[in-house]
């Protein structure tokens, strides 16, 4: 039974959304600081603030609302979390918490980790002491990440870590990680990989940021020497991390789309800049509120969030109830990263010159609006390509016949490929 059912079939015992929704204000309105420009924030300052915002909504009782309640969550239903979201859109949030530590590797835990994983990890995550990062991605891997080679080796109790992961969102000041490695090289490759629980500042982990085109330094490279992970951090099964990485993704592209049932406030699918706000802030500020084709250009980018909110609505409501397969998370996906991108053109078409004083000077949604336009890139490429995302909708959702691929049923030892990356 999935989390959605169980909250579902247990509606009438809980209390009343409406209810919720009221206290919730309430609360909001006591003990949540205004939202601000400091959402964007990417700095390494902004993780340790969302940690205490995390904490301030774990101490008034409005942290992980559809997270079981044996895990230290509310074990409340999806209409708990929309209300609860709606009501705080005035307030800042943990909003980096929500991708990827809680939408996407907590949910993962819910669904894979061992009953003494979970008490260990979702209450420290829910509480905002742990930050969970995904290694997923390897530098010669590319859209492939069946294509792992990053090695571990089983050696008695323990598996030795080696290799390097890429593209891991600020790993340099997280706490534990969800990592895919290769454990069987006698089975094709989609057979032999393994999931491990990798707390990241230990001997033998290298951290190295990547400075990005908009000055940031979020995304990291990791690299593993000898690291001796315990056989009690496997998640799931030996050999059988493919299933727990599928599940992984499909959580991810429900967070990043905007439809995960484990965060709350603002997402990255939400689209950029804050709304349609900063768009008409833009235009009244450059004196083209009259003009027809700029009025269209705003009324293109209020229909693009309205019909992605809908789209978020339905696809989550048929993936709970079994109408829609999981992988209808690529739908979601698949418009929240065209949809970005459109926004982000008809935001820097709006700003007219403000973007290019970047990072000088104001208006504030100036610089927003520059910081999008360098970043739009990234969300058609995390959590897999838009080809992926439209590969997955037409072989598992249309069922169209698959691509070929000439290494599917090959032991991977045997596979050719290319030499391993090296620092």
């Amino acid at each position: 039974m999935t989390a959605t059912a169980g909250a579902t079939e247990r509606a009438d015992e809980l209390e009343p959304v409406a209810e919720f929704r009221a206290r919730a204000k309430a609360w909001l309105a006591e003990s949540m600081p205004p939202l601000t420009d400091g959402y964007t924030d990417r700095s390494e300052g902004r993780r340790p603030v969302e940690r205490s915002l995390q904490a301030r909504l774990h101490q008034g009782g409005f942290a992980g609302i559809c997270f079981p309640a044996e895990y230290g969550g509310l074990g409340l239903t999806p209409a708990h979390q929309r209300a609860f979201t709606a009501e705080s859109e005035p307030y800042d949030m943990p909003f980096s918490l929500n991708v990827p530590t809680l939408g996407i590797l907590a949910a993962t835990l819910v669904d894979f980790a061992t009953h003494e994983q979970k008490l260990r990890h979702l209450p420290a995550i829910l509480k905002g002491e742990e930050l969970w990062v995904q290694f997923l991605s390897e530098p010669s891997g590319g859209s492939d990440l069946a294509g792992c080679l990053t090695r571990a080796d089983r050696d008695g109790d323990v598996f030795i870590l080696n290799g390097s992961k890429i593209w891991s969102s600020a790993a340099y000041v997280s706490d534990y990680a969800l990592c895919l490695a290769r454990t069987n090289w006698d089975v094709p490759k989609h057979r032999g990989l393994t999931m491990f629980i990798v707390k990241i500042h230990q001997p033998g982990v290298t951290v190295e940021q990547i400075r990005q085109v908009d000055g940031s330094m979020e995304f990291c490279q990791e690299f593993f020497d000898d690291v001796a992970i315990p056989a009690s951090a496997v998640v799931g099964e030996i050999d059988d991390g493919w299933t727990v990485a599928t599940r992984l993704l499909t959580h991810e592209r429900m967070a990043v789309g905007g439809g995960s049932i484990y965060t709350s406030g603002r997402s990255v699918g939400h689209g950029p800049a804050d709304g349609g706000s900063q768009l008409v802030d833009a235009v009244r500020a450059s004196g083209r509120a009259g003009d027809a084709h700029v009025r269209q250009l705003v009324a293109e980018d209020h229909i693009l969030q309205l019909v992605g909110g809908q789209l978020v609505r339905r696809v989550t409501q048929g993936m709970g109830t079994g109408a829609m397969a999981p992988p209808a998370g690529s739908i979601m996906k698949l418009y929240g990263a065209t949809s970005w991108m459109r926004q982000a053109e008809i935001g820097l078409t709006l700003a007219g010159s403000a973007p290019a004083a970047w990072p000088a000077g104001e208006p504030p949604w100036g610089a927003q609006m520059a910081q999008t336009t360098l970043s739009r890139q990234g969300l058609s490429l995390g959590g897999g390509s838009n080809e992926i995302q439209r590969n997955i909708i037409s072989e598992r959702l249309l069922g169209m016949p698959r691509e070929a691929a000439g290494d599917r049923e090959i032991p991977y030892r045997d596979v050719r490929r290319g030499p391993s990356p090296r620092r």
